[in-house]
């Protein structure tokens, strides 16, 4: 009997729990033994495993968060800690480990291979920033939350004539920013992959405030900088009252959105799939509207540029 195991590593993100309700009911339907490590690497680590069947996932389709809990482990990059979670995946007579999450969780995947551990990868992560993948599982719901959240504050830095300073997650990628902020109709979006002086952005805040605008949303993905220091400095430079929020991890919680639990299943199933095909290695994903998968030398290589088309499409929406 093929034993397939699966974890949650980095960040959780909504949807990871629909893809470990689809994976243990696809692996069911193949035959094979479903196992559970709890607590990611950390987990594998310590060898905290548990049997899964069709009952052990019901009723968490629709719960955020990751129920087999999720974590990063600085352990895991050592030698002893690499030493300790392969032993384990041999102790425990694991065929395949199923890893779901982020780029550095597909690095420690890329590892673990290296060792002669099997491998398949699903993209967890809110960040959306897995090259190999136009979509990770979570992004959609991150999104809709942050622009809820957005609308909300608005509301107040509307009423009051003043400008709202709206910092979302994205330390290394500005997809939420990106998105968030288009759908939300932000005056100026500000991306870790773009540096702009704050100088720049006080420049363009007193132009709208001269063409008219009494109020003025900047969206800032955390990882460009420092979003409370550029209020101050905004406030002091133009004399403008500033709202400043972060918005935090409120973007990883909640219920999955119905696309974050679609896409969560159907790259699960795919997975079951690769696993019955003898293709493993491999690093899920959903490219030009199809599932496919890439080696995962190659998938964790990738780098996803933010799209400059959206960019663009923000400037001028932003006018």
């Amino acid at each position: 009997m093929t034993s397939v195991a699966v974890l949650c590593s980095g960040g959780d993100a909504p949807g990871m729990n629909a893809a470990v309700r689809s994976l243990v009911r696809n692996g069911l339907q193949q035959g094979y033994q479903m196992l559970g490590v709890e607590d990611g690497y950390a987990g594998l680590i310590k060898g905290r495993m548990v049997a899964l069947n069709s009952l052990s996932v019901a009723d968490i389709l629709n719960r955020g968060g990751a129920f087999l809990g999720s974590a990063r482990s600085p352990e895991f990059m050592t030698p002893q800690g690499l030493h300790a979670a392969v032993a384990n995946c041999h102790k425990h007579h694991i065929d395949v480990l199923v890893v779901i999450g982020g780029d550095g969780s597909y690095r420690g995947a890329a590892t673990l291979v290296e060792q002669g551990i099997k491998v398949i990868g699903l993209p967890g992560t809110i960040d959306n920033d897995i090259g190999c993948t136009d979509y990770t599982i979570g992004f959609d719901t991150a999104v809709n939350t942050a622009v809820e959240a957005i609308y909300r504050l608005r509301d107040t830095s509307s009423s009051h004539h003043r400008a709202s300073v709206v910092e979302v997650m994205g330390r290394h990628a500005g997809y939420i920013a990106l998105y968030a902020g288009i759908a939300a109709g932000a005056d100026m979006i500000l991306l870790p992959e773009q540096p702009v002086a704050a100088e720049a952005v006080a420049s363009e805040l007193l132009r709208h405030q001269r063409a008219g605008k009494d109020h003025q949303l900047i969206v800032v993905g955390e990882g460009w900088g420092n979003s409370e220091e550029l209020a101050k400095y905004l406030h002091q430079t133009t004399g403008i009252r500033i709202n400043h929020d972060v918005l935090g991890h409120i973007q990883r919680g909640g219920e999955p959105l119905p696309m974050d639990r679609i896409h969560a299943s159907c790259m699960a199933q795919y997975a079951i799939q690769l696993i019955a095909a003898g293709k493993l290695n491999e690093l899920v994903g959903w490219r030009a509207g199809e599932y496919m998968s890439v080696p995962i030398a190659v998938g964790s290589a990738e780098i996803k540029p933010i799209p400059a088309s959206m960019v663009d499409l923000a400037q001028v929406l932003s006018h």
